[in-house]
C-alpha cells in the first residue's frame, strides 16, 4: 500500500494521521483491494455490506434507477473519497443505490466494525480515524440536504440556477468547473437532458451565464445588446 500513501494521506478519512501510522492502522481494518473496469458495478442496490470503500484511483458514481431505467445520479466520488459508509454502519441494511466505476478504478474496502471498534493493537491514532469517519458521515448528510434543495425547485431553470449558484459559492468565484457532463448533470438534477440543454441555451442567450463543456461562468448581469 505504500505506493498509494499520497492518496491515503490526502484522504479526509486519515486527516491528522501521518503516513507511517496510516500504514500501521490499515492492518487493523481488514483491507481488501479490488480493481474495476469502467462501467462495472462495485456495489449493487439491494446488497448489504460490512465494509465501506475508499477510491485509490479512478472515479465512481452512486446512482439509482427506477423500474423504467430512469437514472438519478446521487453523488460523484473521486480518489481519496469514501462511499457506502452509511450502509456499512447500518448493519444488514440493503443498499438503496448502485456504485459504478466511471473509469478504470481501484478501491480499498475497509471493515467498518474494525474502524469503529477499539483497535487490538491500541493504535494511538484510532480515535482520530473514528472522528474523521463521523465527520464524513455528517458531511455526506449535508451534501444530500444540498441536493434536495436543488431538486425540490419546480422548474429545470430553477434547479440549474440553484446548483450553479452553489458551485460558484463553493469555488469562491464566478468561473468554475463542475464534475459532471451534460447527461450526468441532468441525472443529478432529475431533469430531462434535452430540456436542460434548452434551458442552458436560454440562460446563455440572456447573458446570465457562459459555459463550455463542464466549465461555467456566472454573469452579474445580462450582457448589453
Amino acid at each position: 500500500m505504500r505506493e498509494f500513501l499520497p492518496v491515503l494521506s490526502g484522504s479526509p478519512l486519515f486527516e491528522g494521521i501521518n503516513a507511517e501510522h496510516i500504514l500501521s492502522m490499515l492492518a487493523c481494518l481488514s483491507p481488501r483491494r479490488k480493481a474495476f473496469e469502467r462501467g462495472a458495478f462495485i456495489l449493487r442496490e439491494g446488497e448489504a455490506t460490512d465494509a465501506f470503500g475508499l477510491v485509490l484511483a479512478g472515479r465512481v458514481h452512486v446512482t439509482q434507477e427506477d423500474f423504467w431505467g430512469n437514472r438519478n445520479l446521487i453523488t460523484d466520488i473521486a480518489a481519496g473519497e469514501i462511499f457506502a459508509e452509511s450502509y456499512a454502519c447500518s448493519q444488514g441494511v440493503p443498499l438503496g443505490a448502485n456504485v459504478v466505476a466511471q473509469e478504470q478504478t481501484l478501491v480499498l474496502f475497509l471493515n467498518v466494525r474494525r474502524a469503529l471498534s477499539a483497535c487490538p493493537a491500541a493504535c494511538s491514532f484510532h480515535n482520530a480515524l473514528i472522528r474523521n469517519l463521523v465527520a464524513l458521515l455528517a458531511a455526506k448528510n449535508l451534501l444530500m440536504n444540498e441536493k434536495l434543495q436543488h431538486i425540490t425547485h419546480r422548474s429545470t431553470r430553477e434547479k440549474l440556477l440553484s446548483y450553479l449558484s452553489a458551485q460558484s459559492a463553493k469555488a469562491g468565484r464566478h468561473s468554475f468547473e463542475i464534475p459532471f457532463n451534460r447527461q450526468q448533470l441532468a441525472d443529478y438534477l432529475s431533469v430531462d437532458r434535452s430540456a436542460m440543454s434548452g434551458e442552458l441555451g436560454k440562460l446563455r442567450d440572456e447573458g446570465i451565464l457562459r459555459f463550455h463543456r463542464s466549465h461555467f461562468e456566472l454573469c452579474a448581469q445580462a450582457d448589453p445588446d
